[in-house]
């Protein structure tokens, strides 16, 4: 078959179980909501009924035993919606399939057998399950190997990039080499939040953000912010703190990370 035909095809991914499926379309809901933050906005994103979204988030939440979006009340808008990690984990599955699928059907000459081995990682990565809140999947940059430790520089999606700080000893047991994938894994409570503006840190990682929600408890808050790339990252701060700041929904902030507080791992 020739390219131009390999061109004219659309290869479907559709992920099934408990009798649901994610269908392409409805991926693309989930991409929707992920970047609008409202059901009402997604579905008009994709072109779907109202009424065919909220169907489609309903199936969809049973589809692996538990939500993959999650809504709170609202006016006439619907209110606000957003994908819950597990939500996140299958969309970026779902999508890693698609992109495998088309390579392998596109048999291009530049899909070496080592392209498609990291393609390959890059599912077994997404794969992992764990319990800190943040995770993202890239690509290893550069790896700057010191007497005892090593500063690993981590690029994902959207143009940034995470620095990890790991024992020379995990670089080698993990099999890290430049363009080789891993996941970043960060606790909430090791994220930092601090005003956008005129700040100075020593901490490797800023990541710019914009808050799109904020819950309360007895003690603590959970902040959520909305990165680049459609990328979100929790943050667990004092109550005391989330007043100190204004923390509301819509304010920018910057997430602060230190480089010896990301966690890298890899599949096996």
């Amino acid at each position: 078959m020739s390219r131009s035909a390999h061109s004219e095809l659309e290869p479907m991914i559709d992920l099934r179980g408990s009798g649901v499926s994610l269908t392409p379309a409805r991926a693309r809901l989930l991409q929707a909501i992920h970047g609008h933050g409202s059901i009402s906005a997604a579905a008009r994103a994709v072109g779907m009924s109202y009424k065919g979204a909220w169907d489609a988030v309903a199936a969809l939440n049973k589809l692996v035993g538990e939500p993959l979006v999650t809504t709170e009340t609202g006016g006439s808008g619907g209110g606000g919606a957003r994908l819950t990690p597990m939500g996140q984990r299958v969309l970026a599955f779902h999508g890693a399939l698609t992109a495998l699928q088309q390579r392998l059907l596109a048999n291009s000459a530049d899909a070496g057998d080592g392209d498609l081995e990291h393609m390959l990682r890059r599912l077994d990565n997404l794969m992992l399950k764990t319990s800190a809140r943040n995770q993202y999947e890239g690509t290893v940059q550069s790896i700057q190997r010191g007497a005892v430790n090593s500063e690993v520089i981590l690029a994902l999606d959207g143009g940034e990039r995470l620095v990890a700080i790991v024992t020379n000893g995990s670089v080698d047991e993990l099999g890290l080499a430049e363009g080789s994938s891993a996941i970043a894994l960060v606790k909430a409570s090791f994220v930092l939040l601090a005003e956008a503006d005129g700040l100075r840190t020593s901490a490797r990682n800023a990541l710019a953000g914009t808050v799109s929600a904020c819950r309360e408890g007895a003690v603590n808050a959970e902040v959520e912010l909305a990165l680049a790339a459609g990328k979100r990252l929790v943050a667990t701060v004092t109550n005391e703190s989330l007043r100190e700041l204004d923390i509301q929904v819509g304010k920018p902030l910057l997430a602060l990370v230190k480089a010896s507080h990301v966690i890298l791992a890899v599949a096996v």
